[in-house]
């Protein structure tokens, strides 16, 4: 279930709505924000580049596939669903394609390429920004670099993404206002785009999650997400193969077989689990393990909404969510500094320094700060000022109205 539904205003209840979202291939963060953009706009068509509908999953995944779904023409190329990264130069083109004429409201829910949309100019489009796409910019090293892509293999990325680069900043200048899921984000949007953004941070379903009895926990650490570079979940299998503690591995990815060779007795990976089996590892976790640095990041949360604690790089948007032992009684976890093996090292020994300092019921208390009603509420807000700061704008001034003696 995703909880009560807030009222829309007339301003916006009575536009016309079109959604986008990059692709829809998994459930994740992401899909998480559109589902309650599905929610608050019950009908309203998603214009994506990708959608495999047997992959969205749960009441995420069901909320959006109940939305009329717009793909554009790569979603036709043989083999694009399995491969669609490598299609990366041409989904420029792609999301360019789509038509926007008949929508009052467009709202781009985007990580790649979904904010270029090119809308009309009376219609309001408002742009939702997970992140400006980490792998054009500053993590091009961790997805292009040495030993990832052969040297006469490295040229032409480059070019692409230079190409790429210079796209998406042109067309932050296609998107009326802009909405930031962390703070994090926010001073990106500006860095790369000069354009100041609103924060909203995404929802987490708290009624998912429950703080579980001290029983049910199996000492066990635990990860979860998708085995993508940035998640750096190298760091945690080889600080883990250094402590020879237990840490349990949800997830799949690009990265999985070189994870799983380079990993100790004490680690275990129990691949793509359901939202079921998740909630459960949740709840049988000693901590929580975030060695990334996330735009924002929504794990941590699930794991302090089940009372786990969690021990996270203290970069990113876990600087947003998680409250370090310093900080007081009501800590939620450790924070380390340094984004290495031996600073994810430090981190797990001060957690077990300090464990008994970590309350469960302080960290549901936090993750209860980010819960979906109060996104919906807040995303409401943003966009009925939005429309009408683009009404204001659209009525000439004195100076430009014609003079009626002419």
């Amino acid at each position: 279930m995703l909880g009560p539904l807030p009222m829309l205003p007339p301003e916006l209840s009575e536009r016309r709505v079109a959604l986008v979202h990059d692709w829809l291939v998994s459930t994740r963060g992401g899909e998480s924000v559109l589902a309650s953009l599905c929610r608050l706009f019950p009908g309203a068509p998603i214009h994506t580049l990708f959608h495999e509908r047997s992959q969205m999953l749960g009441p995420v995944g069901e909320a959006i596939n109940a939305h009329p779904i717009v793909v554009s023409p790569l979603q036709k190329l043989p083999g694009a669903r399995r491969v669609y990264r490598a299609l990366l130069p041409l989904m420029p083109y792609a999301i360019e394609s789509f038509d926007f004429r008949d929508f009052d409201l467009v709202i781009s829910s985007s990580h790649c390429v979904a904010k270029g949309i090119i809308a009309p100019p009376t219609a309001l489009h408002v742009s939702y920004i997970h992140t400006p796409m980490r792998y054009a910019y500053e993590q091009m090293p961790e997805y292009f670099g040495d030993g990832r892509l052969p040297a006469l293999g490295r040229l032409p990325i480059q070019v692409a993404m230079h190409h790429l680069r210079l796209w998406d900043q042109l067309t932050a200048a296609r998107v009326d206002t802009f909405v930031a899921n962390s703070h994090h984000v926010a001073r990106r949007v500006m860095a790369r785009y000069r354009r100041e953004a609103t924060v909203v941070h995404p929802p987490v379903d708290m009624d998912r999650f429950s703080v579980g009895a001290p029983h049910e926990r199996t000492g066990r650490f635990l990860m979860v997400g998708a085995f993508a570079p940035y998640k750096r979940a190298d760091v945690a299998v080889e600080a883990f193969n250094r402590l020879k503690l237990p840490l349990d591995i949800v997830g799949e990815g690009q990265d999985k077989k070189r994870l799983m060779a380079m990993a100790g007795p004490t680690i275990r990976f129990l691949g793509r689990l359901s939202d079921e089996e998740v909630t459960r590892v949740y709840r049988q976790a000693r901590a929580f393990i975030f060695p990334g640095e996330e735009d924002f990041g929504i794990t941590p949360l699930e794991s302090m909404a089940s009372g786990t604690p969690v021990i996270a790089l203290g970069q990113g948007g876990a600087l947003e969510t998680v409250v370090d032992l310093v900080e007081g009684s009501r800590a939620t976890g450790v924070l380390y500094p340094a984004a290495s093996v031996e600073g994810l090292v430090g981190g797990v020994e001060r957690f077990l320094a300090h464990e008994r300092e970590v309350s469960p019921h302080a960290a549901r208390a936090q993750a209860m700060r980010f819960a979906r009603p109060r996104f919906e509420e807040q995303m409401v807000a943003v966009l009925k000022q939005a429309m009408a700061a683009k009404r204001a704008s659209s009525v000439p001034s004195r100076e430009e109205r014609p003079d009626p003696a002419c």
